[in-house]
């Protein structure tokens, strides 16, 4: 399947085309819901997906990793990646696909300056005070991953940005909310401590194993602003070449029941990890399919009737 989709997207340059299957694989082992979401896009826009994810993954895996962090090599990777990319050419295994798709996309440079330096701040802060404070971080770690993405739906209007940055943080604070348990035991909190002081929770609080009626508050209190976001986000699909619109639509709902899942476990997130089943998200993904074939079947006709409006 890769390699049609590398021929679709007239990537040809072996080197290349090894980066951009490494880039994939990666995509395919840690972002299993990304990686389904982007089968809806035509074939010869999925390679440009992998790229920004697996240059995303790679990079957390300096500082997140639990089996082989190397938090020491982050900046000066990151250092190297936005040098190659002002040269317009890298010979690093990630970052060479990194740097094709974003001069074929024309993707900003700041949206990968400001993802480095959030990927940075891991290094350092191990809290946010206020929901603010962490909107900053989540700007460079997940906004503008969804403003990267951005050139490659094909947006019919500028309005379209918005609602992809709520996107980007949408699927963050999911995160976030998923995966408290584990981010304590990296010492970290990203729930504001804000919100754990108004329901009365305290940090430590986080790593007893199982969640109390105040940390199951917080919760549900961190599910609604999800909520929130997701319903911003879904203003935007609308915004995108029909071709895209699916995948955003499928995203959504697939990473959406990840909450659904809390909700289940009566948004008890120390006690195991909420995850949504395979059947499940099959069941979600196959109908976006059959209407992402649809939509490709006439795209031709589409991009007569409606040209991009930038």
């Amino acid at each position: 399947m890769s390699a049609r989709d590398l021929d679709a997207a007239g990537i040809t340059d072996p080197e290349l085309r090894a980066s951009y299957e490494q880039c994939r694989r990666l995509n395919a082992l840690h972002g299993k819901t990304y990686y389904l979401a982007s089968l809806l896009l035509p074939r010869h826009k999925r390679p440009y997906v992998h790229a920004l994810y697996g240059f995303a993954r790679y990079a957390d895996e300096f500082v997140d990793s639990l089996d082989d962090p190397h938090p020491e090599a982050l900046v000066p990777w990151g250092e190297r990646f936005l040098a190659d990319l002002d040269r317009g050419h890298s010979d690093d295994p990630v970052c060479r696909a990194a740097v094709d798709t974003v001069l074929r996309w024309d993707i900003p440079r700041d949206y990968f300056v400001a993802f480095l330096d959030s990927m940075a701040m891991d290094l350092t802060v191990t809290n946010y005070e206020t929901y603010e404070d962490l909107r900053g971080y989540m700007y460079g770690s997940a906004a503008v991953i969804g403003l990267q993405m951005v050139p490659l739906l094909e947006p019919l209007s500028p309005d379209a940005l918005a609602p992809a940055q709520a996107l980007g943080e949408a699927f963050q604070l999911t995160n976030f909310v998923r995966d408290v348990a584990e981010d304590y035991k990296r010492g970290r909190v990203y729930l504001p401590l804000e919100d754990l002081a108004r329901f009365g929770v305290q940090r430590s609080d986080l790593g007893l194993g199982s969640a109390g009626e105040p940390v199951r508050e917080l919760v549900r209190f961190e599910v609604a602003r999800c909520r929130a976001l997701y319903a911003e986000a879904a203003t935007g699909i609308p915004l995108l070449h029909p071709t895209s619109r699916d995948c955003i639509e499928t995203a959504l709902r697939l990473y959406g029941g990840i909450l659904d899942e809390v909700e289940k476990a009566d948004h008890d997130v120390l006690s195991g990890r909420a995850s949504v089943p395979l059947p499940r998200r099959l069941a979600v993904a196959a109908p976006g399919m059959a209407r992402a074939a649809l939509a490709r079947r006439d795209e031709g006709r589409w991009r007569a009737l409606s040209a991009p409006a930038y």
